[in-house]
């Protein structure tokens, strides 16, 4: 069947072998295998951590979590009793249908509406829909987030937010290389003072590597990027999602994480395309989309570093 339900999660599969696993607490995307044209055998592209809980008592650590309202610490004065990176990584979603099951792929709709404990700590209106595709050598996750507000008072009743896939993708820490990032802003948010935290830096790099502890949001990326390995990477195209944070804490920071497994930080790279510098804005009655792709890539593709 192409899409199972099973403990708490929805299993989609593609008849070429592809396949993606999505919790339904926290909407979380915790699998997705796939091949290459020449390596045809399906593989796994996101990392988990073996110590991540998978049980709903919090949020997983690895695949692809959503982030909704807020990035972070919350700074927005409508989020300010939330926790960080908001509540929709911690709630359990509804599986509402498939949308599409052909040749071309599998595709399934996940939705969260306020219930009580999100109402006592954020009382704006709004409905979420998370749409997962599954194809032969692509996934693509999409984030409608749509105001609720039926009030007809002025200024009309907005909702701001911010969103991000924090994506978790497997890959040699040590080689990876993200690009085109060069000539872009960025806040480095390893930066011991505020100042320095808040305070953009050029990147002057052609690849962007994580050999050291590295926390970076990129304000206005381009709306399609590469992450490359020796032997491998995963092409990503957004829509609507204009940065992107890059993150890994290698052993400085990774060690200090409780559910990291060890050495963990040397298995994967965050690539996480978001609205995070700034919110994003809708009026009463309207939608937001934010949409990313991520595909594998076939051949290899290096480029040299510095």
């Amino acid at each position: 069947m192409p899409v199972e339900q099973s403990n708490g999660r929805v299993i989609l599969s593609h008849p070429k072998g592809s396949s993606a696993q999505i919790l339904l607490y926290g909407a979380t995307v915790v699998s997705w295998k796939a091949g290459t044209k020449p390596h045809p055998e399906p593989a796994e592209r996101l990392f988990v951590s073996s110590k991540a809980s998978l049980d709903g008592s919090k949020p997983v650590r690895g695949g692809i979590p959503v982030i909704f309202p807020c990035f972070g610490a919350p700074t927005h004065p409508e989020h300010l009793k939330l926790g960080q990176h908001g509540f929709a990584r911690s709630e359990t979603w509804s599986f509402e249908k498939i949308v599409m099951d052909n040749e071309a792929g599998v595709s399934v709709r996940l939705t969260l509406e306020t219930t009580p404990s999100i109402a006592a700590k954020y009382d704006k209106p709004f409905h979420l829909a998370f749409v997962v595709t599954l194809a032969e050598h692509q996934l693509s996750t999409d984030l409608h987030v749509t105001n609720t507000s039926t009030s007809d008072m002025f200024p009309p009743d907005n909702l701001e937010f911010q969103a991000l896939f924090h994506n978790y993708i497997r890959a040699p820490s040590e080689d990876v290389l993200i690009f085109p990032l060069q000539n872009l802003h960025y806040y480095d948010k390893t930066e011991p003072t505020e100042e320095g935290r808040s305070k953009a830096k050029l990147e002057t790099r052609s690849g962007v590597d994580v050999r050291k502890f590295t926390d970076s949001v990129y304000e206005d990326a381009p709306p399609k990027y590469e992450a490359t390995w020796p032997g491998g990477g995963i092409d990503i195209n957004v829509t609507q999602l204009k940065d992107l944070v890059v993150w890994n804490p290698q052993e400085e920071a990774g060690a200090k994480i409780a559910d990291m497994e060890d050495k963990g930080w040397e298995k994967y790279v965050c690539i996480e395309p978001g609205f995070v510098r700034g919110f994003a804005t809708i009026e009463p009655g309207r939608t937001w989309i934010g949409q990313q792709v991520l595909s594998t890539i076939h051949e290899e593709r290096r480029m040299n570093q510095l």
